[in-house]
């Protein structure tokens, strides 16, 4: 018989929520996770090395550079022996994550788990489709990332 395991949530953060181009806009998504991350743990005092897995949400990741939930974990002071994962399910993500960490813990694949999300959809880059081959008459259109990736529904056309 298979013994499960509760999950409880023992510390919880967040970051203050801005306004779209408001005081934040200049803050990647990933140092926003960092700083939400850094203080979860602080409050626990617990050691970096007992986390097993970091599993952050976040859609808009253009930009933002490979693997941002790694980032968000070591740019929170955990060491690089910390697993980290990305996960998106775009508005459903950081829920998915928690849900992800919590699967985890009740099967006893890991004891402690750092769960949540990230994001700043100011931060979200324009797209210039097609520039890689070159354009060599007409115009090129710019596309709005935080459309095409956050709030495009891809399977009825609209937002």
């Amino acid at each position: 018989m298979n013994a499960r395991h509760h999950a409880v949530i023992v510390s919880a953060v967040r970051t203050p929520m801005g306004s779209f181009n408001g005081s934040y806009s200049s803050v990647p998504a990933t140092k926003l996770g960092s700083l939400a991350i850094a203080e979860a743990v602080k409050r626990l005092q617990l050691p970096g090395d007992r986390i097993d897995e970091v599993l952050m949400g976040c859609v808009l990741s253009a930009g933002l550079g490979q693997a941002p939930a790694r980032q968000a974990a070591i740019g929170a002071g955990l060491p690089h022996s910390v697993g980290a994962v990305t996960v998106n399910k775009v508005c459903g993500s950081s829920l998915q994550a928690v849900m992800m960490a919590t699967r985890a813990i009740a099967l006893g694949e890991a004891n402690v788990m750092v769960a949540g999300g990230m994001e700043n959809m100011t931060r979200a880059p324009f797209l210039l489709e097609n520039a890689r081959q070159g354009y060599r008459l007409g115009h090129g259109e710019l596309t709005d990332s935080l459309i095409k990736d956050g709030l495009w529904d891809v399977y009825n056309q609209f937002h």
